[in-house]
């Protein structure tokens, strides 16, 4: 087993894979959610990721991933085992949404009753609340820590300028602090991260949970023309990747493939485990071999001419 990695600031450590826990109630029915985060602990690794959304996209589903959580915690007896990360934010429902006092209080009691626990891990806001001061925000999360029901807090898809914001609140008013930050981020996406809010995480220590770590299934190699659509419920949304830049990558990992004996879901993970500042990436898998080769691109460890080969490919190109 790998070396866990620090959490931001906070103390916590866990190991640099994040289990994405959208799939629970979509593309997994309850039975295999459980399989599958049996083997997802048995590899060594205890982070599963979810939030009150998921999946709310399922017609007749209202926060199942959750809810199967918690009965697998429950069925299980290990949540002191696990670290439950969810978030609050999205839209739920009229006046089921944001980050206002009032919703976050109301949010928390209903995750904690789905998941059946006493607490949250990393509680996280889900995007930015135009509507919210952050202030607000992080009063109410000040309160939910006191309480003993939230550990620590973390932003998604928020940028610098937000990050920034709510740091300096944080600093100035001795309120909690967000200690993670997680975007889209991999070998396609990468403007969602570089750059300004990338050297703010690592200044201040913000662990980056990169979220979509396999571009929504295609930096596994499986997606090469529209004719491999009908390979996974995703496979519709794979259009948008077949670009120059979506090709030159494959390529890239290609090469990469045929000189380490990796899959290019296991590379796809190493090279954003070499970035600066990302703590561990989130994925899911739909299969025990899926969790085992996921397992095996936490710990792979890439050349530095590979990891350059792959940059280089997923750089945008001037016209």
């Amino acid at each position: 087993m790998t070396a866990p990695r620090p959490l931001g600031r906070t103390g916590i450590d866990i190991q640099p894979l994040i289990f994405g826990g959208n799939v629970f109630g979509w593309t997994l029915d309850e039975a295999q959610s459980f399989a599958i985060l049996d083997a997802f602990l048995d590899q060594g690794f205890d982070a599963i990721d979810t939030a009150d959304v998921y999946s709310v996209w399922v017609p007749g589903n209202q926060s199942e991933s959750e809810r199967i959580i918690g009965r697998w915690m429950k069925a299980r007896g290990n949540r002191d085992k696990v670290k439950i990360f969810t978030k609050v934010g999205m839209e739920l429902g009229p006046e089921r949404n944001g980050l206002s006092a009032r919703w976050i209080a109301q949010a928390v009691e209903d995750s904690l009753k789905r998941l059946q626990t006493d607490h949250i891990d990393l509680y996280q806001s889900h995007r930015p609340d135009p509507e919210t001061p952050q202030e607000e925000t992080l009063r109410a999360y000040e309160d939910l820590v006191k309480a003993g029901k939230v550990r620590h807090v973390g932003a998604s898809n928020f940028d610098a300028a937000q990050l920034g914001e709510a740091l300096k609140l944080s600093a100035e008013k001795s309120l909690p602090r967000y200690e993670t930050l997680q975007n889209e981020y991999n070998l396609l996406t990468r403007e969602k991260i570089e750059g300004e809010l990338q050297a703010l995480a690592v200044q201040e220590e913000i662990g980056l949970i990169p979220f979509y770590a396999l571009s929504a299934g295609f930096l596994t190699g499986k997606y090469r023309s529209e004719a491999d659509f009908h390979k996974s419920p995703r496979g519709g949304g794979m259009g948008r990747f077949l670009t120059p830049k979506g090709l030159r990558v494959l390529a890239a990992m290609d090469e990469v493939a045929a000189s380490t004996g990796a899959a290019h879901s296991e590379i796809a993970l190493a090279w954003l485990l070499s970035r600066p500042g990302v703590t561990a990436p989130i994925a899911s898998a739909t299969s025990v071999a899926q969790v085992e080769s996921l397992a095996r691109g936490a710990r792979l460890k890439l050349s530095d001419a590979d990891l350059a080969k792959l940059t280089a490919a997923g750089e945008d190109q001037a016209a």
